[in-house]
């Protein structure tokens, strides 16, 4: 990170930076964008202080006008919203994913052929957009020449068949009877997986990527059939691996039980997660909530929309009910996910960001 500046100089910077940028397209002068991108509350957690970012103000704005064009924003006139999105948090955080990125690197030889693509896993709860940042992420390091692919632990989900068997196996368990808490994954696929994009180090390799239909068997989901899984090509630099209990550890069994007696079965599901997955995350990207609650109106909000662009969606009383198997694990695993980070992980290879209840960042 560049070292301490003089504010005179900082000065300077932006109105060179504004100089060479004055044919580029801008929503603003862009003293007015820096002075914006410095008050944003992700800025120190990313690595950066307002002298940094006077010095790279050029790398700034290119990520930003090239992420607004891609979301469909106007970057000649972003709403306040969408300002807050491009320089509060999605850019702010792919800079630090790349600086990840850069670290990882670094730590093989110099012209090294076989150096395996830097694994960064986000956890964040559903319906807190971490889609979106998924998709900005990877298009911005796809547009940079570092190719990335995304995953979900969803498309690891159990076949239909299998799932079926698990919710008879756990009859009397309403956390187990539909896709979601833990043990309705084929941890296996997963884990050959990953580790099957972890190989893609030179060009002309190439890996299959399972996906999930959550829209197959009636709605109960299943997994696609292998001639629709998408393909990865190397040489692959970054895996972005999101789920939205990615990172919980199991608990003491008296403590889940506490929350709900339920949750006994899917705590010693858990055990076998780590060494399945998280074990293989260089770098974590944790995004918190204050309530986890807000999920019930985050997923009434999409349902709403479906229905008013004229596609079948559930109810709030059928949201309610499908997001109540997902709750018992967010309050029993995220207080610890959110205190220590995941097991193992390094907090110097760790991002812990807050968003409010309008998926905002807020520290």
């Amino acid at each position: 990170m560049a070292g301490q500046i003089s504010q005179s100089s900082e000065t300077t910077n932006v109105k060179a930076a504004e100089t060479k940028k004055n044919t580029s397209p801008s929503i603003s002068s862009l003293a007015d964008i820096y002075e914006f991108i410095c008050s944003g509350p992700l800025l120190a957690k990313t690595g950066y202080t307002k002298e940094s970012v006077a010095e790279t103000i050029d790398e700034w704005l290119a990520l930003g006008v090239k992420l607004s064009r891609q979301l469909r924003f106007n970057e000649f006139a972003l709403s306040m919203s969408e300002k807050v999105r491009v320089y509060h948090y999605y850019v702010p955080v792919f800079l630090w994913c790349k600086r990840e990125l850069e670290l990882h690197t670094s730590k093989y030889g110099e012209g090294e052929d076989s150096v395996p693509p830097l694994v960064i896993g986000i956890s964040a709860p559903q319906g807190c957009g971490k889609t979106t940042i998924v998709y900005s992420l990877e298009y911005l390091f796809n547009s940079l020449g570092s190719r990335a692919a995304a995953i979900s632990i969803d498309d690891f989900y159990l076949t239909a068949a299998g799932q079926a068997e698990l919710a008879a196996s756990n009859s009397n368990n309403g956390l187990l009877k539909l896709r979601g808490n833990a043990g309705s994954h084929d941890l296996q696929l997963g884990t050959d997986t990953l580790k099957a994009l972890r190989s893609l180090t030179s060009s002309g390799m190439k890996a299959k990527v399972p996906r999930y239909d959550k829209s197959a068997n009636a709605g109960f989901g299943d997994r696609a059939d292998p001639s629709k899984w998408s393909e990865v090509e190397g040489p692959l630099k970054v895996v972005l691996f999101e789920g939205w209990m990615l990172g919980f550890e199991p608990e003491d069994e008296a403590a889940v039980t506490a929350v709900d007696p339920q949750l006994v079965a899917v705590n010693k599901n858990l055990v076998a997660y780590h060494d399945a997955w998280h074990k293989m995350i260089d770098s974590w990207v944790i995004i918190q909530v204050r309530d986890p609650v807000w999920v019930y109106t985050w997923r009434q909000q999409a349902e709403a929309a479906m229905r008013a662009d004229g596609r079948s969606g559930m109810t709030d009383e059928q949201v309610a009910d499908f997001v109540s198997i997902y709750m018992p694990a967010y309050n029993a695993y995220l207080p610890a996910l959110y205190k220590k980070g995941p097991r193992g992980a390094s907090h110097e290879h760790m991002l812990r960001l807050q968003i409010d209840e309008d998926r905002n960042p807020i520290g």
